[in-house]
């Protein structure tokens, strides 16, 4: 029997990379896909569908209350349950302190830790009912050590931290499970865009002297997911190839 098999998850952002990646490595264990993102990605549907499963994109500006309040009740509706809840969606304005404008700060924390708020505050009286869910926060290895030029960046990832341990310490005694995923340095569209001399750089710092693949974050993701980690709360699992040790 596959891992996940008759579950249904709901993931934010991930028409692409890593949220795509998860999408794609839940449906292969069976889960139904419920996937937000700024607009409608009926490619990515149609990729999951072919996996055998519902799949279903909507969407949503995650940092919207009103819109996630919105969203989760269609998916509850269209599915019959979220038992995984993924809040992937997120992004980076990169600026040194001195630097940083209002509207930087205020976009990334509202995107990255906010929206994240929204979803587990809609979904948690669902998985309530159901005596059970999984929460996969999506943060980041800055988000545990820092990082310059990134305080707004760091700031939300290590907000997802703290927000799902004390999710765990919350909805515990009610069997939902919450835990945070911290990515190293991941192969992704955007570490691409990277200037080679960056990304050798980072390279050196790497004990496994790689990048690390979207794939090593789904089976991360796969595993706090599934039944494989029904005793583990509470905790950030770093995948960075022995970067931050």
């Amino acid at each position: 029997m596959k891992l996940l098999e008759g579950k249904t998850a709901l993931i934010t952002g991930a028409a692409r990379g890593i949220g795509k990646a998860i999408a794609l490595k839940f449906a292969q264990e069976g889960a139904n896909i419920a996937f937000t993102d700024l607009e409608v990605n009926l490619e990515t549907e149609q990729e999951i569908s072919a996996l055998g499963v519902r799949a279903k994109s909507y969407a949503s500006n995650a940092a919207d209350f009103a819109q996630t309040e919105e969203v989760v009740n269609k998916v509850k509706e269209e599915f019959g349950s979220i038992d995984i809840l993924v809040n992937n969606a997120g992004i980076t304005k990169d600026g040194l302190m001195l630097r940083m404008s209002e509207q930087q700060w205020d976009a990334v924390i509202a995107v990255n830790l906010k929206s994240a708020f929204n979803f587990i505050h809609a979904c948690v009286p669902i998985m309530m009912r159901q005596r059970g869910g999984s929460i996969i926060n999506m943060a980041s290895v800055v988000g545990v050590h820092g990082n310059a030029g990134q305080a707004n960046y760091a700031a939300s990832k290590a907000g997802l931290i703290a927000l799902a341990k004390s999710i765990a310490q919350e909805m515990g005694p009610k069997g939902i499970r919450a835990n945070a995923i911290a990515p190293g340095f991941i192969e992704t569209a955007m570490t691409a865009a990277l200037p080679d001399t960056v990304r050798e750089e980072w390279k050196k710092k790497i004990p496994l002297r790689r990048g690390g693949q979207v794939e090593d974050i789904a089976n991360t993701a796969l595993y706090l997911a599934s039944d494989l980690s029904s005793y583990v709360s509470g905790q950030v699992i770093q995948v960075d190839g022995g970067m931050n040790m």
